[in-house]
């Protein structure tokens, strides 16, 4: 006996069938959320942004706070680095602006790295991660997306990425530092060189992955833009040297100088 099957139904039934097997290829990548999306494609995601809000921590304002100093953006260059707290005449504030800047490139990076395999994050979430955290420092979303120029939280990621390679970019910018007393060059040329050693020494030291590769080219493209001031002074010859006294340093940064000077005349 024929039973009659109306071709309302019979649709209905192909859609169901496409729609389950759509559903179990989503769940071949792993467990699946209630939305149906599978939980190993938002890792990465949740991951990245971890990062970028690590990133985004100023430890330049929050330490200048805890330590009773002046925010680093009202005087000197107004950066929120550690160059420019040192400028506030704390050496011990600096030197923990620095730590704490790298360590928030860093640890991201090393996080991923250690636990993220079990988890389907490789080395693309590692570069994503290591460049969220530096894009965190420049760009902060806790502080108006106004941020330093990345040297520490760059060289954290490096280390991140290899002990050998932070080494060796911090090595160059020690170099640069000692012989030409430049800070700020010193970053350019370490910058600059990161990923030249990363591709260098590929297959000697490590393996060069191309996601790293573009992160770290990334990174030394977006600090040699935030160095735009500094290579202007330079060009100049009047850029600053390191143990050079700054008579920028008792001064208020220039956009508050220009806010001082117009409530000045109302």
């Amino acid at each position: 006996m024929t039973v009659y099957k109306p071709p309302c139904l019979i649709r209905v039934a192909q859609v169901v069938t496409t729609i389950g097997a759509a559903d179990l290829g989503w769940r071949a990548f792993g467990p699946v959320s209630g939305r149906g999306i599978p939980l190993n494609a938002l890792y990465p995601v949740i991951a990245v942004i971890a990062a970028y809000l690590i990133g985004s921590l100023s430890f330049a304002v929050i330490v200048s706070r805890v330590m009773g100093l002046n925010d680093p953006r009202t005087y000197g260059s107004g950066n929120p680095g550690a160059t420019n707290v040192l400028r506030s005449g704390s050496k011990a504030a600096a030197a923990v602006t620095l730590v704490l800047d790298a360590l928030k490139g860093l640890v991201p990076v090393v996080l991923v790295k250690a636990f993220g395999e079990p988890f389907g994050l490789g080395d693309s979430t590692v570069a994503l991660a290591g460049l969220a955290a530096f894009l965190g420092h420049l760009y902060p979303v806790f502080f108006g997306f106004k941020g330093g120029k990345g040297v520490a939280t760059a060289l954290g990621v490096l280390l991140g990425i290899s002990g050998w390679l932070g080494l060796a970019t911090a090595l160059t910018w020690v170099i640069v530092a000692v012989f030409l007393r430049y800070s700020s060059l010193a970053a350019l040329v370490a910058s600059v060189f990161a990923p030249v050693y990363y591709v260098l020494c590929s297959g000697i030291v490590w393996d060069a992955e191309a996601p790293i590769t573009a992160a770290i080219v990334v990174m030394a493209i977006l600090l040699v833009w935030r160095h735009r001031e500094n290579i202007q002074r330079l060009i100049a010859g009047k850029e600053s040297r390191l143990g050079q006294k700054k008579t920028e340093g008792s001064k208020p940064a220039e956009g508050a100088a220009r806010k001082s000077g117009k409530s000045k005349h109302r």
